[in-house]
């Protein structure tokens, strides 16, 4: 079975890929799974660079293909100076804790959104380094709410969750159950097909 690092830290975002990748023989670990973590300083210009920049450091520092994600949120309405793009957990050049974020965007959506609530999406960029051959792809997901009045559920690694509303289903996203999950699948099976492709 063919072994490949996800270069994140975040458990959350690793158990999207792992069970499908498993499935096409693919084993995948994480830099929690390895001892020789790199400092990467991410200033890529966009969520691909970024991943990019990922993807090769720990590629060439492990010998194995590996493959990087990154994201960027963009917010309808509110001034430019203040759109987060790649740097949601970065603001003013400070990273801001799980509850910080809570507190900064839902202050946001209290000062710009119209009744205490912005439309935002996600941009998402994703990079594979296999055999110094290099591949990117990049998608979005559907429009969400941001607010101003959180849910009273953390999801880990996910903090946004408590100030997100689902737009179909008129719920917080910390609220969604495994069924809501069902209804609302996105399909990510375009970005499955191009690990796979590519790994």
């Amino acid at each position: 079975m063919k072994k490949v690092l996800f270069a994140t830290e975040n458990e959350s975002k690793a158990k999207r890929f792992k069970d499908y990748l498993l499935k096409n023989g693919i084993e995948m670990i994480t830099i929690n799974d390895i001892e020789n973590k790199i400092e990467i300083e991410e200033n890529g210009k966009d969520a691909i660079e970024n991943a990019l920049i990922k993807a090769r450091a720990y590629a060439k520092s492990l010998d194995l293909p590996a493959f990087a994600m990154d994201d960027n949120l963009y917010i309808e309405g509110i001034p430019s100076d203040k759109q987060p793009g790649m740097y949601v957990r970065r603001v003013n050049g400070k990273r801001l804790t799980d509850e910080e974020m809570i507190e900064y965007y839902s202050s946001l959506a209290h000062n710009y959104g119209k009744n205490g609530k912005l439309t935002c999406r996600w941009v998402y960029g994703i990079a594979v380094i296999n055999n110094n051959i290099e591949s990117t792809y990049t998608w979005s997901k559907e429009d969400f709410y941001i607010v101003d009045k959180p849910s009273d559920k953390i999801n880990p690694g996910y903090p946004l969750n408590t100030i997100s509303i689902n737009k179909k289903l008129n719920k917080y996203f910390t609220d969604i159950t495994e069924e809501d999950t069902k209804e609302i699948k996105e399909d990510e099976s375009d970005v499955i097909e191009f690990l796979c492709n590519n790994l």
